[in-house]
């Protein structure tokens, strides 16, 4: 079953969409912020993603181009009230996929959401995310660096994940508490720094460059060394 993210600030709206949708058969959650629509697009649980243009918090062109600069590549249908073809040139070159003018029925939603799907998967091209040589496919949930597979038990998949998602930032140990093992951060445990640990043996072993940093006090952050 085919999971949909729709960013939408309008509650009718979104509550209108995710019915159409799941009456089709897709699981359906909502955003009402581009902040936290980034945020759930992010955790790599989605297979598209509905963005519209006019947020409360942000641009939907903001929170589309940020995905793109993480290297997520699922399709994006970018729905918006401005309809001048501008508009609709920027939102593709943002990097939406397709663009939905307001009003429209939830049902060419639905079959414009399909048409993207079947050109996923026709395309033969898998999801995949990429930092400094470290590859993941997000699709058959391998990962690779310079080349040389990378054996990882589906824990430390996750958290290879979340840190490459999360590329260039600093995250908390609470942070990828929540996101990798979605449980509430219990400071006295060591559980993440274990992880981390095992991780960067087969990340960074001996003779390259390390990409997993640890930032004293904070956290961790996974970057090339400048």
């Amino acid at each position: 079953m085919s999971r949909v993210l729709v960013i939408e600030d309008d509650l009718q709206t979104a509550h209108e969409i995710m019915g159409e949708l799941q009456r089709h058969g897709f699981e359906a959650e909502h955003a009402g912020t581009g902040d936290l629509g980034l945020q759930k697009a992010m955790s790599g649980q989605f297979d598209v993603l509905t963005v519209d243009r006019m947020l409360p918090d942000t641009d939907g062109l903001n929170v589309v181009s940020s995905l793109r600069e993480r290297g997520l590549g699922l399709p994006v249908l970018m729905v918006s009230a401005l309809s001048d073809i501008d508009e609709r040139i920027r939102g593709l070159r943002a990097g939406g996929d397709d663009y939905l003018t307001k009003p429209f029925a939830p049902e060419e939603m639905v079959a414009r959401i399909e048409v993207l799907l079947r050109r996923t998967l026709s395309s033969g091209q898998s999801n995949k995310l990429r930092v400094a040589d470290v590859e993941l496919d997000i699709i058959r949930r391998t990962a690779s660096r310079d080349g040389q597979d990378l054996d990882l038990l589906p824990t430390e998949y996750k958290l290879l994940e979340y840190l490459m998602r999360n590329s260039g930032q600093v995250v908390t140990r609470t942070m990828i508490f929540e996101a990798v093992w979605s449980y509430h951060f219990d400071p006295g445990t060591n559980i993440i720094d274990v992880h981390v640990g095992r991780l960067r043996k087969k990340i960074d072993p001996t003779g390259v460059s390390p990409l997993i940093k640890t930032i004293r006090g904070s956290g961790f952050m996974f970057c090339e060394s400048r």
